[in-house]
């Protein structure tokens, strides 16, 4: 089971204390809870007193899933240290360059949905569990304890799905997806699984909520939140309506101890079933990619632009050669709506593009400096997950410069918590970057400012503020003073580390 661990404390605390009003049935305002639009909305007639007879029909389509894997360790117990050459194998001759292996397994679920048996769980369910595994067997066990040996049919690491197939001597029963567009909260739900190992195992709950942002990032963060108990092993496992239909795959959890806590989530079936489709006929996953490094529209950055949180994506970088380019979208831009849909925290702009087809040219919507632009891309073929964490390294070493005489102007300092030089070129070269390159190094930051909080530090270039180029202090300085003449809370700089990609960052003002 996947933990979702990187999680804001407001979206945890959604939905926490506070007076509700509706619309009653004619159009009145009313209590949430008048009665007479509660006995509209109370459970229809016949909601289960049981789940036994649904279960009965649908058990038998759920599987276990154990796999069998070889990983490979170091017989250096100061291996990855600096004393490992030390302490190596002194042996020479042996073959396995001083490793040996063990074996480890791991536990998941799946359901069958076809007679001649194909099976869908998750791809992490089936995949090695670190660099240094292989997989040697996938068994899949049925209900009656009936155990069959799987083949891979196809993964896709992006939305975690894969796709399994075994051969029996019978038909099988199986189940099929439903609609999970059609979901609402607080519908029912059943989850069948084998959590911790102990076989068919069913909970049953409720929809907590539906294109749930886990604030994990990808194209495919947006899930089916549910209360029914989920733990260690459910991955893989089928998220049932009352209708008896799949209409998600269950993920991952929220969890503080390991276990469950009623915060599970499983992946849509409007998202998973393309994806099974093209995976059972044996191809590849293909996605729309645009070739942007993209970044919420956080408060602090809203306030920066003047614009409305939560409605648009900000362009960090945009990627040479591709389509975001070609196109004529820039770094700094807000995209706020693509192919007719908007961009909002429910549906991220790497969703909207990843779910279109390569090739695929879409009207795009945009506001640079205030002003809304539109622009055509022809979508190209998105990277893999390793392809694109190669290209952005947000944990890269910060290139640190050592001090250099200079003026820095005290209202910088006032306002950001900054002191800046001039870009000299012994200072580039001391920071890693070209001569020829323009802005203000930061020599100095007041540890208790938003800059130093945001993560700038000493050393790093300010290349320009509020989309405006700084090639001095007293540049700076116009800047933060247009800004505050604005009402701005915030200012949008543009930073620059090292040899890396520069990277806009919205740093709040100093009350002075």
């Amino acid at each position: 089971m996947r933990y979702a661990y990187g999680i804001s404390a407001a979206l945890l605390l959604a939905g926490g204390a506070a007076t509700l009003s509706g619309v009653g049935i004619a159009g009145a305002q009313v209590a949430a809870n008048d009665s007479q639009a509660m006995r509209a909305a109370a459970p229809r007639a016949g909601a289960p007193m049981s789940f036994a007879d649904l279960t009965e029909q649908l058990q038998p389509a759920v599987v276990n899933i154990s796999t069998t894997q070889r990983v490979r360790v170091s017989n250096n117990p100061f291996a990855g240290t600096p004393f490992g050459g030390l302490f190596g194998n002194r042996r020479g001759g042996d073959n396995n360059n001083g490793t040996r292996t063990r074996q480890a397994q791991s536990l998941g679920s799946g359901f069958i949905i076809s007679a001649d048996g194909y099976i869908v769980t998750n791809n992490h369910v089936v995949a090695p569990g670190n660099r240094n595994a292989t997989i040697e067997s996938i068994t899949v066990i049925m209900p009656d304890r009936t155990e069959y040996d799987a083949t891979l049919v196809g993964r896709d690491p992006a939305s975690d799905i894969a796709v399994l197939k075994i051969n029996a001597d019978r038909d099988l029963p199986f189940v099929e997806f439903g609609d999970s567009e059609t979901a609402r909260v607080g519908d029912w739900v059943i989850a069948i699984g084998n959590p911790f190992g102990l076989g068919g195992t069913v909970t049953t709950g409720i929809l907590s909520a539906i294109h749930r942002n886990t604030g994990q990032g990808g194209a495919y963060d947006r899930f089916l939140q549910t209360d029914a108990s989920i733990n260690r092993g459910n991955s893989g496992g089928p998220m049932f309506d009352l209708n008896g239909n799949v209409i998600g795959i269950n993920n991952a959890i929220i969890s503080p101890t390991g276990g469950n806590v009623g915060i599970g989530f499983a992946i849509p079936a409007e998202v998973a079933v393309p994806i099974v489709n093209t995976l059972r006929k044996g191809e590849e996953v293909e996605r729309g990619y645009l070739g942007v490094q993209i970044s919420p529209l956080t408060e602090d950055l809203a306030d920066s632009l003047g614009l409305e949180k939560n409605r648009g994506e900000f362009i960090q970088s945009v990627v040479d050669g591709e389509a975001a380019e070609k196109a004529g979208i820039q770094a700094g831009d807000v995209i706020v709506m693509v192919n007719g849909r908007d961009v909002t925290p429910d549906q991220t702009l790497s969703f909207l593009v990843a779910n279109l087809p390569v090739g695929t040219k879409v009207p795009i919507e945009l506001l640079r400096d205030g002003k809304r632009v539109k622009v055509n891309a022809t979508l190209g073929r998105r990277p893999s997950e390793e392809e694109l964490a190669s290209n952005f390294d947000p944990d890269a070493e910060d290139a640190m410069g050592a001090d250099e005489d200079g003026d820095s102007a005290q209202a910088t300092a006032d306002a950001l918590g900054l002191s800046v030089v001039e870009l000299t070129p012994a200072i580039a070269r001391q920071i890693g970057v070209s001569a020829s390159q323009k802005g203000v190094v930061v020599s100095s930051v007041d540890p208790n400012s938003d800059a130093a909080q945001k993560g700038i530090r000493r050393g790093f270039l300010i290349t320009s503020v509020n989309r405006r180029p700084v090639n001095s202090a007293p540049d700076l300085d116009k800047a933060i003073g247009s800004a505050k003449r604005a009402n701005r809370e915030a200012v949008l700089l543009q930073i620059k580390r090292g040899g890396r990609d520069p990277q806009f960052l919205a740093v709040r003002l100093n009350e002075n």
